[in-house]
Parts: C-alpha cells; structure tokens; sequence
C-alpha cells in the first residue's frame, strides 16, 4: 500500500517537473529578442571637382587652358561649354577677364570649382625710330642756289650745290618740284617779279643740262614778296636772292 502511494507521488512528481520544464522553455521562448534590422546603406559620397587654368593670365588673342578632375559625379557641366567628363581639358579663347565655373553633381549634391582667366590688352607695337617726311627730307637735301645782286646768272660757287642737288635728285627721280625765284627788297615789285622768273629758269635749265628731266620741274616768280630774311642789310638781301626748291604734292 506504501509503495504504491509513493509510486503515484513520483508519477505526479515527474509530470509537475515535466510541466516545470515546459513552462520554462515556453517562458524562454518567449524572452528571445527578435533580430535587429539589417544597417541602413552607406550615404553616397559628395563628389569632389578641382579646376584650374594654365596660364592664368594672358594677352588679348591668346589662349589658356582649363584643365579639370572630379570624382564620384554623375554629371559634369563647364559653364560657357556645357556638359564635359568627369576629367579633362579645354582650350579657350576669352575676350575679356572671366570665371570660369565647374559644377559636379552627385547623388543628391553637388560641388562646384571656378578658375579666372585675366585678359591683358596687348602692349603698344614697337615703332621704328621716326623717319623724315618727304617734305623733311627734301627741304633738308636740297640747297637753295643763291645770285648777285640783280642777276640772273649761275656763280661758279653754285655749281657744289647743284651738284649735290642733282645727286640727291636722281635718287628720288619720283619726286616732282617747283624751283620759286626769289628777290632782295631794292627795285619795283614788276621788275622783281620778272628778274626772279628768270632766275628760277636759270636753275632749270641747269638742273635740266645735269640730267634732271624738265617734266619734273616746275618755276614760279615770287619778286621780292617772300623774304627770307627781313633786315635792311647785304647779308640778309644776299639770302633773298635765291632759287629755292619745293617737293611737289
């Protein structure tokens, strides 16, 4: 009788401790933690763009060039170009100073490089040294052929000065001139006006015997109206007695 009543306290004994056991495992069942969510994806990285420009200054008609690099852009844009690749480089031609700017756009950002061109005017052109009119040169090759008082005739001592003329005459055989034919004050203004015809065509017939061609040369009579000198001296009425020389325009 004793052991059957200790038989059923050890059945009821395992089906409590049997019970235990699942009430535990139901119990840990249900304080497992659920599983943490996947991490979200890394945030796509800024793009980055440098540009530069070589040289950076530059005379007006020159040119430079831009040169650039980017990374992780999708798109590229050179503003006054358009869109370029993600490096690069591109000749230009400004007119005036400018900024050039690049812009890289990524995934939702974007980054932006500029570079300046200065535009310089160019310097002034190298002149050569000035050279001599025609005018100039003429007035100061050409010597005047002076004359005695009330004559129309050649001295011995124009004869240099003719020569040299008729040298510098023939070098220039472009050039067309008047020989004026001047007075002193002393006579009337009629008789003045005759005497320095004369000696303008004296001139001329000399330059003509020396081989200056006489379409090249033309005479006019001035008297006494044209002074040279004013004075109411010999040495000034001596420069007044002339045949001057005139390049023709």
């Amino acid at each position: 009788m004793e052991d059957e009543v200790n038989q059923r306290n050890m059945k009821w004994f395992f089906v409590v401790l049997a019970l235990a056991a699942m009430l535990t495992v139901t119990a840990c069942k249900k304080k497992v933690a659920p599983a943490p969510p996947p991490p979200p994806p890394a945030p796509a990285a800024a793009p980055t763009a440098s540009l530069t420009a070589n040289p950076a200054t530059i005379e007006l008609g020159q040119s430079s060039t831009l040169s650039w690099t980017t990374q992780d852009a999708t798109e590229v844009t050179l503003e006054g170009i358009g869109k370029v690749g993600p490096s690069g480089s591109q000749l230009v031609t400004p007119t005036t100073s400018t900024t050039y700017r690049l812009t890289a756009k990524g995934e939702g950002e974007s980054q932006e490089a500029t570079a300046r061109i200065t535009v310089t005017p160019p310097p002034p052109p190298q002149t050569a040294a000035p050279t001599p009119s025609d005018q100039e040169l003429f007035a100061r090759s050409v010597q005047d052929i002076y004359f005695d008082y009330d004559s129309y005739e050649l001295r011995p001592a124009a004869q240099s000065a003719l020569q040299a003329d008729v040298a510098f005459l023939k070098s220039h055989s472009n050039f067309r001139f008047t020989v004026e034919g001047h007075c002193d004050e002393r006579g009337s203004t009629e008789y003045n006006l005759a005497l320095g015809e004369n000696r303008a065509n004296a001139v001329k017939q000399a330059l003509v015997n020396l081989g200056i061609p006489a379409g090249s040369i033309k005479t006019i009579s001035y008297g006494k109206e044209k002074p040279a000198c004013t004075e109411h001296t010999e040495a000034c009425w001596q420069q007044n007695r002339r045949g001057h020389f005139v390049l023709g325009q």
